[in-house]
């Protein structure tokens, strides 16, 4: 119980970090943060009991810098739905494929990174979707450097959906 995730917003309501129940009932306790939302699990010691705290606020705001979102395969499911980019359809069993393959020149770079089930991928077989006529469903993007894609290697409580950006399209 006291190993499972909050969300940690900034003053500002910014999704800043996750951390264990622990830390947040000290932040709490401490006057350090504010419980905004709670969860079902009740927290006891000898001398108190509190509901667990799901996403709490701190009370005084944290500058930081803006991160860049790596890319990784589940990020890169996750912006396109984990769907296939050029034929819809729906699965988790995708692959990456690079619109403009490596070897004609196309970068490592979310904007030239789709999903694709493997049929497609197979059917492009490192050629443009032009030269395969094949087309794009959407224009891939660079996801925002906060919110869903920084916790999204963390289970995303429903508490915690309101305070976080939902992956959306790019144009």
């Amino acid at each position: 119980m006291l190993d499972s995730s909050v969300l940690v917003l900034n003053q500002n309501y910014e999704p800043l970090n996750v951390c264990r129940t622990k830390r947040a009932v000290v932040l709490v306790l401490g006057g350090k943060a504010d419980v905004i939302e709670n969860n079902s699990n009740i927290v006891r010691s000898l001398s108190f009991s509190m509901t667990a705290p799901s996403v709490v606020r701190l009370n005084h705001l944290v500058k930081r810098h803006r991160r860049d979102v790596k890319i990784t395969r589940r990020r890169v499911f996750i912006r396109d739905r984990y769907i296939c980019q050029y034929c819809g359809k729906e699965t988790s069993d995708l692959t990456l494929d690079h619109v403009v393959p490596r070897r004609l020149g196309g970068g490592h770079s979310w904007e030239n990174i789709v999903s694709a089930c493997k049929t497609c991928n197979q059917k492009k077989a490192g050629r443009t979707p032009q030269v395969a006529g094949m087309k794009l469903l959407r224009k891939p993007f660079r996801p925002p450097p906060v919110d869903y894609y920084v916790f999204c290697p963390f289970h995303v409580p429903t508490e915690w959906q309101k305070y976080l950006s939902l992956p959306r399209s790019g144009n």
